[in-house]
């Protein structure tokens, strides 16, 4: 029983880090999002400009493949081993809901990527702002019902098994 309750403090941790890593790529594309917002007018032609915006989509996709290939996936092989079928399916719904909005942040990416043409970028800037701000609120929702809720169990199991 100690050896089940040290393997999923370890797997615990490692997904703990997995989210810590996560939510700090969130605050630099934050921070980088903030830089491009603060940009009055938009020169295809001045190279910070195109350097901030593609530091920005780089960013933003990476952002967005950590959280399908690695964090979500994660959050549901936590959900699975404690048996929480109501988190799953909270899980799945708020997947669901985030998808549309990867969508979007790519179709954006790639527009950028294709075009010098920066005429459209503040208007697209709100947009997208509006975007990453309904994606966090969901990705914020399914850390709490598919790691945040299992915490206390790990928690009393290890102090359990350390009375033992």
């Amino acid at each position: 029983m100690l050896d089940n309750c040290q393997t999923l403090l370890d797997h615990w941790g490692g997904v703990n880090e997995i989210i810590d890593r996560w939510i700090e790529e969130r605050r630099e594309l934050l921070v980088k999002y903030c830089e491009l917002s603060e940009i009055q007018a938009f020169d295809g032609g001045n190279t910070e400009h195109g350097n901030k915006l593609q530091g920005f989509c780089e960013l933003m996709v990476d952002y967005v493949s950590v959280g399908h290939f690695e964090v979500f996936e994660q959050l549901a092989s936590e959900g699975k081993a404690f048996s929480d079928n109501e988190g799953l399916r909270v899980g799945a719904e708020l997947v669901e809901a985030i998808q549309p909005s990867t969508e979007v942040l790519l179709d954006f990416n790639d527009k950028y990527l294709a075009t010098d043409d920066l005429q459209a970028l503040t208007v697209d800037l709100s947009t997208i702002g509006e975007v990453l701000a309904q994606r966090f609120e969901s990705e914020d929702k399914m850390i709490e019902v598919l790691h945040n809720a299992h915490v206390p169990a790990l928690l009393e199991g290890s102090q359990t098994n350390s009375v033992q």
